[in-house]
């Protein structure tokens, strides 16, 4: 199969695997839970986690009972996952491209990633997938930016954005104004603090796909500012280990038959 996506994706994920793994926050055992009974996951259901990367959040389904599968389009990220999560079935395929039959899969979910599918696109190639009134689940980790530390955080990477696709940027909510395939989508908010060190958030920075495109001297540049930052700001400065602050979205919907 041959998968188009953007091309920062392709050059920051593929490499980025082992900080992705060790930088991102896992997700607020609330939010997970909602998730799994508002899609109704068990025994006997298939969920498919797009665009799964390391598999942060895929694993997480497993509990439910549900058969998981994973779709990734990066070859780094499926090697990685594959590597971590023996138990789950890593397919290759994007969110417009998924490599499963017509109403095969209960629930949809994606991690981190809705905001890089081409909206439409993606909406058309779950509502395919999906049986019946199948649920689908967006969700986000998401700095705390009102935190001064995690803001200066963010304004020495964000520099290096360019066109990078973001969640922040709410662009993502397009696809959703104007497909007829699925519901409104319902909203909930959650609070999540990861516990870590300076290395785990030079990691999370290392893991954006825009800085790890970067030329390896303007790279370690970027990471340098960071350990700086932590250093020297009042919150972070001689701590062993530091709380990174997080607020988690969870989107949900379900698809509709009929336009109804």
């Amino acid at each position: 199969m041959t998968v188009s996506i953007h091309q920062t994706a392709v050059a920051g994920f593929n490499n980025a695997g082992d900080a992705y793994e060790r930088g991102r926050p896992e997700y607020p055992s609330q939010a997970v839970r909602l998730l799994i009974d508002k899609l109704a996951l068990g025994g006997g259901t298939t969920a498919v986690d797009v665009g799964a990367g390391t598999g942060k959040f895929t694993r997480l389904l497993v509990p439910s009972g549900a058969w998981v599968v994973a779709v990734e389009p990066v070859e780094g990220m499926r090697r990685k996952l594959a590597s971590l999560c023996p138990e789950i079935e890593v397919l290759a395929g994007s969110a417009e491209q998924i490599p499963l039959p017509d109403g095969s899969v209960h629930a949809v979910t994606a991690a981190q990633a809705f905001h890089w599918f081409r909206g439409e696109a993606a909406l058309g190639e779950f509502h395919r997938v999906l049986k019946p009134g199948g649920g689908l689940g967006l969700i986000w980790n998401r700095r705390d930016e009102s935190v001064d530390w995690v803001a200066r955080l963010s304004e020495i990477y964000e520099r290096h954005e360019g066109d990078t696709p973001r969640y922040k940027s709410g662009n993502w909510r397009g696809a959703f104004s104007v497909s007829p395939l699925f519901a409104p989508l319902r909203h909930f908010e959650f609070d999540y603090l990861q516990r870590g060190t300076v290395e785990t958030v030079v990691d999370r920075v290392a893991s954006s796909s825009f800085i790890a495109a970067l030329a390896a001297d303007v790279r370690n540049g970027v990471l340098d500012e960071v350990r700086s930052l932590l250093r020297e700001h009042p919150a972070t400065r001689n701590r062993e280990t530091i709380d990174i602050p997080y607020r988690t979205d969870l989107f949900l919907s379900r698809a509709l038959t009929n336009g109804r």
